[in-house]
């Protein structure tokens, strides 16, 4: 290939873009095409008192599941009748029942495709018979309440039948001889890795500094659901809550052409902006219809 052919080439794949924007997520999603979304990968406020620095994170539970019906017909208007929606919701036994009653209500828009339990610190036995302990997790002092070391994924769809590239975050065979024991395999040592993620969060020093956002996912996560929805060249991913960015820096990682994100607090986003690298001055609001 000459030289000029290589420029061409390299010229005709076009930048990512990434738009973030400092808005209310109703308002700004508004403003899409409908069904120009492939993925939608989002973790919003869970109604539990959180202290986040703008938002009011005590809705009485008519009021939230509202508010929730009323962003979630946005995300389905424009998401494409193959993408995937990934939401992340977690529970507190003051509200066990809260990611329950949000998956019910969003029975009238999506199907339930997949429930991944995100599993932040485990204990298990080993085969020496040795019990360990890896990840972290919020003890609970409590005599009535076990301490809560996981949150839900719940993976929704428009029909139920968007397929997967499931062995995108596949991992090795333990036993080998299951390789050519399967024909699923077709001799590759790669299987599904199941709905159960384990993805600790990363230790930290200081949480205004190091994580200014109280309670946003791990970096892997919506790595590991932008990558089993698939083709993430030409993918145009979105997340309505954005937090402090760490959507958009998976996004960057898996080769995302595009992403959108939505958030209310400014704080929040220019937070999102420095660790992508862009200036502060690109925050975009845009116009109400």
């Amino acid at each position: 290939m000459s030289d000029q052919q290589q420029t061409m080439k390299l010229n005709s794949v076009p930048e990512p873009e990434f738009c973030l924007f400092h808005s209310d997520c109703v308002a700004g999603m508004r403003q899409i095409q409908d069904a120009s979304v492939d993925v939608v990968v989002t973790s919003p406020p869970y109604n539990l008192g959180i202290d986040y620095s703008t938002y009011d994170d005590k809705q009485s539970r008519v009021e939230y599941l509202k508010w929730t019906l009323e962003w979630a017909s946005e995300v389905k208007r424009t998401l494409k009748p193959d993408g995937s929606f990934f939401l992340n919701v977690g529970a507190a036994p003051a509200n066990p029942m809260m990611p329950h009653e949000i998956i019910l209500i969003l029975g009238d828009f999506f199907v339930l495709q997949n429930t991944i339990h995100w599993i932040k610190s485990i204990s298990i036995k080993t085969r020496a018979g040795e019990t360990i302990s890896t990840g972290h997790f919020k003890p609970l002092n409590s005599k009535r309440y076990l301490t809560d070391c996981h949150e839900y994924i719940f993976h929704l769809t428009k029909t139920g039948t968007s397929q997967l590239d499931r062995l995108a975050i596949g991992v090795p065979y333990a036993d080998k001889t299951n390789i050519n024991r399967w024909a699923h395999s077709e001799g590759v040592d790669k299987r599904c890795r199941g709905n159960t993620w384990f993805i600790p969060y990363q230790t930290i020093k200081n949480r205004a500094g190091d994580r200014p956002h109280p309670a946003t996912f791990p970096v892997e996560l919506p790595l590991n659901c932008v990558r089993i929805h698939g083709n993430v060249s030409t993918t145009v991913m979105m997340d309505p809550f954005l937090g402090i960015g760490h959507s958009a820096l998976a996004a960057r990682e898996a080769g995302v052409q595009k992403f959108i994100g939505f958030e209310l607090d400014r704080g929040y986003i220019e937070t999102a902006m420095t660790s992508l690298g862009l200036p502060l001055t690109e925050i975009k609001i845009p116009t109400a219809k």
